[in-house]
């Protein structure tokens, strides 16, 4: 599959780089590509910087938000909630329209500081405005509640742990759960929540997780859901 990663950062990095590995044709859109190439600065992780990365994935290719987003079948958000809906503008409302979107980002406020807030929420999320804002787009929500390296192999936690989906065109989560299937997700594990509007409570849960990465001391941890 042609798949476009908007975002450059350590979870674009992840996703893309499972996806590639995959045998999928890979490109990662950005919003300047001579910047984005020459970053030298290590992620958040303290691990390689944009440009090492690159150089070690040479079966990536790196394209504008537009070019990223048009040639592509299926286009992952893995951008900075609190930018998300202007670089899906940036990458261009024809260029999105009938596509697969998957939604991984999350709306993280850090304008006062740690933790961060979030904003929308309660009674709206970044993916219902996305889907809002794109509305020709099949968004799904998924992937958004864990460490990036979980999100590509589930295997790294033993014992059951849950990733959650929400979205609302029913082909379109088929083909998410597909994709979700080839990183290591069980068909058990996955749990379809209904339509974009269940991103609320997805997103939600980012305060508690950001605790418990304090709390524990590793952000390598997911939510198990049990019931009888």
């Amino acid at each position: 599959m042609k798949i476009a990663i908007l975002g450059t950062g350590m979870v674009g990095k992840t996703i893309a780089s499972r996806l590639a590995d995959l045998g999928n044709d890979v490109t990662i859109g950005t919003r300047n590509i001579e910047k984005t190439l020459s970053t030298d600065e290590k992620d958040l992780n303290g691990k390689s910087s944009f440009k090492e990365w690159i150089d070690e994935h040479s079966n990536i290719k790196v394209d504008t938000f537009s070019n990223a987003a048009s040639n592509a079948e299926i286009i992952f958000n893995c951008t900075s909630g609190m930018i998300s809906i202007n670089a899906l503008n940036l990458a261009g409302l024809d260029n999105l329209a009938g596509k697969l979107l998957i939604d991984i980002a999350n709306p993280l406020d850090f304008s006062n500081g740690m933790p961060p807030s979030l904003n929308p929420a309660n009674t709206d999320s970044l993916g219902e405005q996305i889907q809002k804002a794109f509305p020709e787009t099949k968004v799904v929500k998924t992937l958004n509640t864990m460490n990036a390296y979980l999100m590509v192999d589930p295997s790294k936690l033993k014992g059951d742990h849950n990733v959650f989906l929400c979205g609302n065109d029913s082909e379109a989560k088929k083909t998410t759960k597909t994709i979700l299937n080839s990183f290591g997700w069980k068909d058990d594990q996955i749990i379809d929540l209904g339509d974009i509007t269940n991103a609320r409570g997805t997103e939600m849960l980012l305060p508690i997780w950001l605790r418990l990465w304090n709390a524990l001391g590793t952000p390598e941890f997911n939510f198990h859901i049990q019931k009888n």
